[in-house]
Parts: structure tokens; C-alpha cells; sequence
């Protein structure tokens, strides 16, 4: 698989990591399949794995953290903090440490900033970036991070008032038409050297009949890594296959991909760009 520099860290990863948020029962994937999963994606390369508490209350950190064992050293675990406050969030740290079965993690990122206001909250005296900036005083983690799924000039705004090592945003083929961080945010994240990862590469599933277009789109951007949603291994299998086989799209091509996905540009599929949509939805289906 091809490899691509991970920002300013001095890492490299492939450009398919793994979202771990669906290794879990309520994806009707048990802890030995987990198991196996994670297992099969190390021996194939892929070494950055990103989770988050929130992801089936704590169950995602916790297979990943049975599935890796003795091989922790050989992977980048990136995982969340959904709390705004400082002291929430180093409760979730620790909670988050001792379910990963580690003393820390490579990447610690503020999870889901949608408004200025809960930009401000995190950017607070007491906000969730002050236990960000303590942690990796601490050793704890190693590099500050955050994501964003609905609106680029939050975190455009974010990035021009601290010097993230990371983002981890919305790069769907659907994104592009409405708030579109390929557009808005990309540019201004790879000026600052940032390290850049892509999600909802599937749109929640919607953009399945485009599957191999819509990873191609997302991987042609000038990011660093994209993360899928692995519940099975015939999906690990599927997306190595097209790791694999990965040459970026023309301008042609993605001219004529964004012909045949336009009407998907419709608040059923890009949810996650409205102010009044819940997590808990994407948190039962995301991809």
C-alpha cells in the first residue's frame, strides 16, 4: 500500500487506517472476530487505529486494547474526548488508558467540534484542550488532535488558534458539495504541515454502490490517511484489495463520479452537516 507522510510527526502510515468503532456487538462482531480483525490488518501494514470512548460505551477501546496485546508497540492509537471541560476529560484519558491496556496513546483529539461555541468551551481556562496540552506534558500522549464532521470553519478556526499536530474531518465524496473540508479546510490544514486523516469516506454507508470511487476520491485528496470502519474481515479484505490496486482519480474521473453522486447531496445522507443532528445515529452506523 502506498504510504504518505503523517504531517510534521515523522510518521508515515498507508492510506487505509482503521476505524475501530465498529468492532463491536451491536455491529454483530464478537470479541474473537475483533480479535482476528485487528490482528489480520497489522500483518497486512496498516498501524494507525482510531477509536474514541464514545464508540459503544468504551467497548471499541476495549477490544482494541485485547486485540493488540503484545503488539502495542507496532501501532498509533489515536482515541477522543467528547467532554468540553478539562477535568472530564482527563477522567476519560484515564478511563480510555485503562481500557486500551496502555500507559498511553500516540494521539489524543477533541472529538466532534460543530460550533464556535463548543470551540470556545474546549478553548476555555478550564476547557478540554488545557487536559490535551497537560497530557502531553505528561507523557500520556504524544500529539494533540481534532475532528470535525460538519462545519470546516470551526475548525479553520481552531487550527489558526492552535498549533494542532492533526485533524480528523468529513472527506466523503458527498462533502464536497455543501461544507466541504476538501475545499475550505485542506488547503489552509496543508500550509500549517498538518497531518490530515479522512472519514465518512462511505457517507454512513450511502455511497456503498460507488464503494471503489468513493475510496478513491477520498485517498486523491492530499491528506495523509483516510480511516474506514472494519466490522468484518471480509470488509478488512475488501479495502486492502483496493489499497492496493490504488492509483488517484483524474480530474476527469472525479468530474464524472461527482455526476452520478449529486442528488446524494440531500440531508438524509449528509446528516452530520445539520446543526440539529445526533450522534447516536452515526454511532450505530457509521462506516
Amino acid at each position: 500500500m502506498e504510504k504518505r507522510k503523517f504531517g510534521q510527526t515523522g510518521q508515515e502510515f498507508p492510506i487505509l487506517s482503521f476505524g475501530a468503532q465498529r468492532i463491536v456487538d451491536e455491529h454483530n462482531c464478537t470479541e474473537e472476530e475483533a480479535i482476528q480483525i485487528v490482528n489480520r490488518a497489522i500483518d497486512e501494514g496498516i498501524t494507525y487505529f482510531d477509536t474514541a470512548p464514545i464508540y459503544s460505551k468504551g467497548q471499541s477501546e476495549e477490544r482494541l486494547g485485547l486485540a493488540l496485546g503484545s503488539r502495542r508497540s507496532q501501532v498509533w492509537i489515536a482515541t477522543k474526548t467528547i467532554d468540553r471541560t478539562r477535568d472530564g476529560s482527563l477522567r476519560s484519558i484515564e478511563a480510555s488508558l485503562k481500557r486500551l491496556q496502555t500507559d498511553h496513546v500516540e494521539e489524543w483529539r477533541l472529538h466532534d467540534v460543530r460550533t464556535m461555541e463548543q470551540l470556545e468551551q474546549c478553548f476555555a481556562k478550564d476547557g478540554a484542550l488545557q487536559a490535551l496540552i497537560e497530557a502531553k506534558e505528561q507523557g500520556i500522549i504524544k500529539h494533540i488532535s481534532i475532528s470535525g464532521h460538519t462545519n470546516p470553519n470551526v475548525q479553520i478556526e481552531a487550527i489558526e488558534r492552535f498549533p494542532f499536530d492533526s485533524a480528523l474531518v468529513a472527506l466523503s465524496a458527498a462533502d464536497h458539495f455543501i461544507y466541504s473540508f476538501a475545499e475550505e479546510f485542506l488547503p489552509k490544514a496543508n500550509d500549517k504541515g498538518m497531518a490530515i486523516i479522512g472519514m465518512k469516506v462511505i457517507g454512513l454507508g450511502r455511497l456503498a454502490q460507488w464503494y471503489e470511487k468513493a475510496l478513491r476520491y477520498t485517498w486523491s485528496l492530499p491528506i495523509s490517511t483516510a480511516i474506514i470502519g472494519m466490522e468484518s474481515m471480509e470488509q478488512l479484505e475488501n479495502n486492502l484489495r483496493v489499497a492496493k490496486s490504488f492509483v488517484p482519480m483524474t480530474d476527469l474521473e472525479r468530474l464524472e463520479f461527482f455526476k452520478e453522486i449529486i442528488h446524494m447531496a440531500n440531508p438524509d445522507v449528509l446528516r452530520w452537516k445539520a446543526k440539529d443532528w445526533s450522534n447516536k445515529e452515526e454511532w450505530a452506523e457509521r462506516l
